[in-house]
């Protein structure tokens, strides 16, 4: 899978659990539904980790300047916000190219973030195993923290 395939799939999942939410929210103040809030916030909070760290990971790879990548993150707080994102980075060139998995003439490359960047994506299984933990304690602790808004 492509950066661009990554990053695809995960603003269109974010824009799927933002429609989860919604229609939780709707469901709990139109017909007193509490539940479908809870699946859908969950699920949208998942995601929206998730996203931030796809985001993180391609520009990292694509070498976005770090403006770019920030408001990658800030447009996931934007209902469907990712959907017009991925299309305008597309567009631009941001989601152009594969994975950087060898070291080039580049000085860049002889950072220590580009070489653990090279390090993870030669081994792909620890990778997504470490990124899946990644994403996990980061719910876990926001969970802690209690849900946005509280209860």
């Amino acid at each position: 899978m492509s950066p661009r395939q990554l990053y695809r799939a995960v603003a269109f999942a974010e824009a799927v659990t933002w429609t989860m939410l919604i229609a939780g929210l709707v469901l709990k103040y139109g017909f007193g539904h509490d539940i479908a809030v809870t699946i859908g916030g969950t699920a949208h909070g998942i995601v929206f980790i998730a996203y931030a760290f796809t985001a993180l990971l391609v520009g990292l790879n694509q070498r976005w300047p770090l403006p770019i990548a920030l408001g990658a993150i800030a447009v996931a707080i934007i209902p469907y916000g990712t959907i017009p994102t991925e299309i305008t980075f597309d567009r631009h060139g941001y989601l152009a190219g594969d994975w950087r998995r060898e070291a080039t003439d580049d000085a860049r490359d002889r950072l220590w973030i580009y070489r653990l960047l090279r390090w993870f994506l030669a081994h792909t299984a620890i990778f997504v195993v470490a990124a899946v933990l990644a994403i996990a304690a980061v719910v876990t602790v926001l969970l802690i923290a209690g849900p946005p808004g509280g209860k």
